[in-house]
């Protein structure tokens, strides 16, 4: 496979910084343009104002599900979530790499500590990030992984780090780049 320089962008940041609404922003724009976007985002799931677990979402379909929550008894866990590998496996999976065959854009809105517990996702994630076709998603700022790390040092990979300063700026510079690649394809 031809890998095209800056075919992968992908958005780093402190927690609760603006990734997701970044992303969102850029879909809507790409979308608006007319081309086709697929992939998945993630939501958060609260009770009362508590956050209790993820949702998962697939972009094309709306097929959606818990990825973790505080309530399940099974599963690998993180901090105080369990991760419902099955689902992460059977529908996250499956997304990235249906997307990657039928849409103008693949969306992982977060490639993180949670997703890399699922053997199919992280190798749904490589196979994405190397198939030479575009896609935009959201990295962990510090996981030490051996699969981000190999994402971070990838030549056509360009991250950009969001910012107070910079999250308004970012959607459009990110949008505007992502246009003229889907352009030049035409």
């Amino acid at each position: 496979m031809s890998k095209p320089s800056n075919c992968v962008w992908l958005i780093t940041g402190k927690p609760g910084i603006g990734k997701t609404t970044c992303l969102s922003r850029i879909i809507y724009r790409i979308k608006s343009d007319g081309y086709t976007v697929g992939g998945v985002m993630t939501r958060e799931l609260r009770v009362q104002g508590e956050r209790t677990g993820f949702e998962l979402i697939d972009i094309r379909t709306g097929e959606n599900g818990i990825l973790s929550s505080t309530t399940f008894d099974a599963g690998p866990k993180l901090g105080r979530y369990r991760i419902n590998l099955q689902f992460l496996s059977k529908v996250g999976s499956k997304s990235l790499l249906s997307s990657n065959q039928l849409s103008n854009l693949t969306i992982c809105d977060e490639i993180g500590p949670m997703e890399m517990f699922s053997p199919d996702f992280r190798c749904a994630i490589d196979y994405i990030i190397n198939s030479g076709k575009p896609v935009l998603g959201g990295i962990h700022q510090r996981l030490n992984d051996p699969l981000i790390q190999q994402i971070r040092s990838s030549k056509f990979v360009k991250i950009y780090e969001v910012t107070l300063q910079n999250r308004e700026e970012i959607p459009n510079i990110l949008a505007n780049e992502i246009l003229k690649l889907l352009e030049s394809k035409n």
